[in-house]
């Protein structure tokens, strides 16, 4: 390998350790759950990217694909955002360490194929996270609380404009 290709090697490591180190948000301070949210792609030009908020009120972002933001990104909420969050997705917590997963052929009837799957992971200091699997196809009715929460968050942290997409021609 030639001196030039290991120099590029190099750089391209070190940057990406950077990037990493960039990518991480500090451990609370404040007592309670580090809320991590992801919305999976679908069958089209649906927003994905991932996001985590502190108790403390630290954001970050992390988007994938057909949102207004190249690469992670910090944002604040207020404690009145944090607990508005964490209230608003309470009700389908599991229980504390536990996965449920909602889909087709898994508590779920009624389902629509290519839509976003959604991921609920709540966290607390070095315990087991706490996670919640949504796919967004299933359209039984008891359901509909979970999808008018989720389809809130954006609005609610006030980050709408970084997950909306931004249209081809610029406008």
């Amino acid at each position: 390998m030639g001196t030039k290709a290991i120099m590029i090697l190099a750089a391209t490591t070190l940057l990406g350790a950077c990037a990493m180190d960039q990518a991480e948000l500090e451990k609370p301070v404040k007592a309670g759950d580090t809320i991590r949210f992801s919305a999976g792609p679908c069958f089209g030009a649906c927003p994905s990217y991932t996001l985590r908020v502190t108790p403390d009120g630290s954001g970050l972002i992390e988007p994938q694909r057909f949102t207004a933001v190249p690469g992670p990104t910090r944002f604040t909420v207020t404690p009145l955002q944090y607990r508005r969050f964490r209230t608003a997705l309470a009700q389908f917590r599991p229980a504390q360490g536990t996965v449920k997963r909602i889909g087709q052929d898994e508590n779920c009837t009624r389902f629509a194929t290519d839509m976003p799957g959604y991921v609920i992971e709540w966290t607390r200091g070095e315990g087991s996270p706490t996670r919640l699997e949504f796919q967004s196809g299933c359209m039984d009715p008891g359901y509909g609380k979970l999808r008018a929460a989720i389809a809130s968050i954006p609005k609610m942290l006030d980050i709408a404009e970084m997950v909306k997409p931004v249209p081809a021609n610029g406008r």
